[in-house]
């Protein structure tokens, strides 16, 4: 009592409180309840400018900096997906041309 959760601990509380929730929100029987979405949820929320230490306490953290850890990931990940991206152009459609370096690499597999 009052230690570490294993994965398979965290799953089944998780779904005996999401089956305990789905009594009073009927919609949620119908959706996949996971730690991943929770940990989504609460990524929302802070979009939303809920404050990352209210955060922490529903997750379970004991300290901020492991919320804070988990939100900076997340945040640097697609912020460096988005950096590759080029600016949308209206009406410029761009298709795919492979290139004959590319072809040869196929075509000696």
């Amino acid at each position: 009592m009052g230690g570490r959760l294993n994965p398979n601990g965290v799953q089944t509380l998780l779904t005996q409180h999401a089956g305990a929730a789905s009594k009073r929100c009927p919609s949620l029987t119908s959706k996949r309840v996971s730690p991943h979405v929770l940990t989504h949820s609460a990524l929302e929320l802070l979009q939303a400018g809920v404050d990352s230490s209210v955060i922490a306490l529903w997750l379970g953290h004991e300290s901020i900096e492991t919320t804070q850890t988990y939100l900076h990931a997340h945040i640097s990940l697609k912020e460096a997906g988005l950096a590759k991206l080029k600016p949308y152009e209206r009406g410029k459609s761009t298709r795919f041309r492979r290139s004959d370096h590319l072809l040869a690499f196929l075509e000696s597999l």
